[in-house]
C-alpha cells in the first residue's frame, strides 16, 4: 500500500458491544479484544484500552472513560522558556519512526508501564491502516530523543502515551502535536487523565458528560493534513 492516498482503512467492526459509561467509576468495561475494529469503536464512544495489571502478567484488558477526563486546548498550551529552547534543540517528524516510538513507551525499566507486547501489535496494526500516529523528537545526531503516539480520527486526537531519552523531548513532541493540530478547526486532544505533570503544560479537566458532548462533532472533522500521507505497507 504504498502509494495509498492518506486515507486510513476502516477494518471490519469487531462484534463487542461497549456499555456506556456511568457512575463514578472511571473503568466501564473488562474484555473483549484488540482488534483494529474493536479499538476504533472503542475511542469512538470515548473510551480506551488499559491492562488492569503488570503487562507481563497478562492481566485483564480494561476499557475506561474518565469521570474527569484530561484534554489539553489547543489555545492553552503552556511553554515555558526552558521548554522554548528546547524546541530549538530538536528537529519534529511525523510517522517516520511509529513502531520505534511505542517501544520507548512499552520499555520496561519504566515506572508504571503498561504497554504489552498485544498491545504494541495493535497499534502498529492501527498505525499501518492510518489511524494511529507518531510525533517524534529528534536529536542532531539523528537519533530518536523522544516522542508520542497516539490515534487520529478526524478532528479526535487520542494520545495514547509518551517517552523520552533527552531532556524536555517529550514536551517537545507534545508542542510539536499542538501546533499540527493548530489548523483552524475545533480539535479535540485528548490525553486520558491530568496528571500533575501535564497540567505544568496546560492540560486542563473536563467532565466526562462534557467531554462525550464534544466528542462526536471532532469526529466529524477531516483529518490534520499532517497525518494525510500515503499509508505504510509495513
Amino acid at each position: 500500500m504504498g502509494d495509498t492516498a492518506g486515507v486510513p482503512v476502516e477494518p471490519p467492526p469487531g462484534p463487542w458491544a461497549f456499555p456506556a459509561p456511568r457512575g463514578d467509576d472511571d473503568l466501564v468495561g473488562v474484555g473483549a479484544d484488540l482488534q483494529p475494529g474493536t479499538l476504533l469503536a472503542a475511542y469512538r464512544a470515548g473510551l480506551f484500552p488499559m491492562p488492569l495489571g503488570e503487562p507481563l502478567q497478562a492481566p485483564p484488558l480494561g476499557w475506561w472513560s474518565p469521570v474527569r477526563r484530561g484534554v489539553l486546548p489547543l489555545d492553552g498550551l503552556q511553554v515555558s522558556r526552558s521548554l522554548a529552547r528546547s524546541c530549538r534543540r530538536f528537529d519534529v517528524r511525523v510517522d517516520t519512526a511509529f513502531a520505534d516510538v511505542v517501544n520507548g513507551c512499552a520499555d520496561r525499566r519504566r515506572e508504571q508501564g503498561w504497554i504489552s507486547d498485544d498491545i504494541r501489535e495493535a497499534y502498529v496494526e492501527l498505525h499501518r491502516l492510518g489511524w494511529a500516529h507518531s510525533v517524534e523528537a529528534w536529536s542532531d545526531d539523528a537519533s530518536l530523543a523522544g516522542g508520542l503516539y497516539g490515534v487520529a480520527i478526524g478532528g479526535l486526537f487520542a494520545g495514547e502515551s509518551m517517552f523520552h531519552r533527552r531532556q524536555d523531548a517529550s514536551k517537545v513532541a507534545l508542542v510539536g502535536l499542538v501546533d499540527l493540530l493548530r489548523d483552524g478547526f475545533a480539535r479535540l486532544l485528548d490525553v486520558q487523565w491530568r496528571t500533575p505533570h501535564l497540567a505544568t503544560l496546560g492540560v486542563v479537566e473536563l467532565s466526562r458528560a462534557d467531554y462525550l458532548r464534544r466528542l462526536p462533532a471532532a469526529l466529524r472533522l477531516p483529518l490534520p493534513a499532517a497525518f494525510d500521507h500515503p499509508l505504510s505497507s509495513k
